[in-house]
């Protein structure tokens, strides 16, 4: 999952990187790599927001001409996935759990940011839901800001 984030020359210098699909994304950098930086780690930290809510994650919209491309660690992007794929289809922690043959406190961590989770694992809670885990390899768009 990639966010298309804009980059906006700041008047006191460097970039304000702002996400239209994550509103409560904002940050700034000096220089265009610090900024890179801040908009990644913003972007996970504004989605705990979503997790801790239990609310539908937003899914990345078609990027604009002068737009970057800020991608989520595969496992925040599976967890992402796996969190909005229960809320869909309104299960429980403790209903994935009977599926799972497992604790509601095991799943329960796993839409958790915090708290790190086997890929794999998130795989077998997707396949609980009859969904499957497709992580593909896309090439990314250079653009100059």
């Amino acid at each position: 999952m990639r966010y298309p984030a804009t980059f906006t020359p700041a008047e006191e210098g460097g970039f304000v990187v702002t996400f239209r699909d994550i509103p409560e994304a904002m940050t700034q950098g000096e220089t265009e790599a610090e900024a890179i930086f801040m908009a990644e780690d913003v972007l996970v930290f504004a989605l705990e927001d979503y997790f801790n809510g239990k609310r539908l994650i937003p899914a990345p919209s078609k990027p604009l001409e002068n737009d970057r491309l800020i991608a989520l660690p595969a496992s925040v992007a599976a967890k992402a996935l796996l969190l909005n794929e229960m809320l869909k289809q309104r299960v429980t922690s403790a209903e994935l759990a009977r599926r799972m043959n497992t604790r509601p406190q095991y799943v329960s961590r796993l839409t958790k940011l915090g708290h790190p989770t086997k890929i794999d694992t998130i795989a077998v809670a997707l396949s609980a839901l009859g969904r499957d885990l497709d992580l593909r390899a896309t090439p990314r768009k250079l653009v100059a800001v």
